[in-house]
């Protein structure tokens, strides 16, 4: 297990949840230096999940015997039951108080799609999002999951080259030609390809540990994302997000052993899709009830986290293994309990 990516992927979940807590209180009109980075750059936290998710699923299952329908069944009962409930959750909301949230709407057959992690215009009207709006960046993780299950096929010499392959062509000649849904006519597609590139020096141990030099990649990171917009996603923001994963890395032993770090990213899954749920209702409470937006956020964030820890122990590793035994248990096998994506 590395320990710093564990802390990397806490705090990746919660700049997400500061971004979109801009959104929903202020529809990202800030106000202050802080607010404007965090509505600016907030975002950022997505390419480094993209990047980690790429190094992860790339070094756990590089030096192992691993049948393709046995890693999309891990990778589906790692995602899907979480996502399925509090989807059902927002939809709920959404049925409730539809009518009083901004530019959110339902829609039966909108839902059955999200469910299904087919992209489709949400019926508010601003964008391929679904019901549970975070989940657009589930539909790349499972698109990716399915290309990197379906190279398992080929040699192992060819595995990479292959997914490589799918991206480009997925991204650039079907999403481009409607083939696919335009929705995955988006470089942010190719930063699960930067992952994988630094499992490939972390496997050969070219990435050295050390203090100075991985806090000067972390500065050079940090300037340019504060300077850099989305507009060319994978360069601006991708490069400088693997670059910070490496960084990361690097200073592992600052990390190691570290419980809180552990359980911050054992958790954060949860955080994503908690938060925005939250949110929502702290946004109800605030406009009913005139609250102060910061004093209301304040409350939201140990609710919040509070809530991903239970739903971690419950929801995700408590189903998870009993899914796992659930399914040995005709084959007459012991369950592979391999939960957390950073364990290899």
């Amino acid at each position: 297990m590395l320990y710093s990516l564990q802390a990397l992927r806490a705090f990746a979940a919660w700049v997400v949840v500061c971004h979109h807590f801009m959104q929903i209180f202020f529809d990202f009109h800030a106000t202050g230096p802080i607010g404007q980075l965090l509505t600016d750059r907030g975002a950022v936290g997505v390419d480094i999940f993209f990047v980690i998710s790429g190094l992860v699923i790339y070094l756990s299952t590089r030096d192992k015997p691993i049948e393709p329908q046995q890693f999309l069944l891990n990778r589906a009962l790692r995602i899907i039951p979480a996502y399925w409930f509090y989807t059902a959750l927002m939809a709920a909301l959404l049925l409730g108080l539809g009518n009083w949230m901004p530019h959110q709407s339902f829609d039966w057959h909108h839902l059955l799609l999200s469910l299904l992690f087919i992209p489709a215009e949400n019926p508010g009207g601003y964008g391929l999002y679904p019901t549970l709006n975070v989940g657009w960046t589930l539909n790349f993780e499972m698109f990716f999951y399915l290309l990197f299950g379906l190279a398992f096929m080929v040699r192992k010499r060819h595995q990479l080259w292959l997914v490589t392959a799918g991206l480009l062509l997925a991204s650039e000649v079907l999403g481009r030609t409607g083939v696919l849904s335009r929705f995955y006519n988006n470089d942010i597609i190719y930063e699960f390809l930067l992952g994988i590139g630094i499992g490939v020096l972390y496997r050969r141990g070219l990435i050295r540990q050390g203090l100075w030099l991985p806090m000067a990649v972390l500065g050079v990171a940090g300037y340019a994302i504060y300077h850099l917009d989305a507009s060319q996603r994978l360069l601006h923001w991708g490069l400088p997000s693997a670059m910070v994963v490496l960084a990361f890395i690097a200073l592992e032993p600052w990390f190691k052993g570290n419980r809180v770090c552990k359980a911050l990213g054992d958790c954060s899954y949860s955080v994503y899709l908690i938060h925005v749920l939250v949110l929502y209702c702290g946004w109800f409470a605030s406009q009913r009830l005139h609250l102060n937006p910061y004093w209301v956020f304040a409350l939201c964030v140990p609710s919040i986290g509070l809530m991903s820890w239970l739903s971690y122990q419950w929801l995700e590793r408590g189903l998870y293994r009993w899914m796992q035994a659930w399914l040995a248990a005709p084959r007459g096998q012991t369950a592979q309990l391999v939960l957390s994506r950073v364990k290899y």
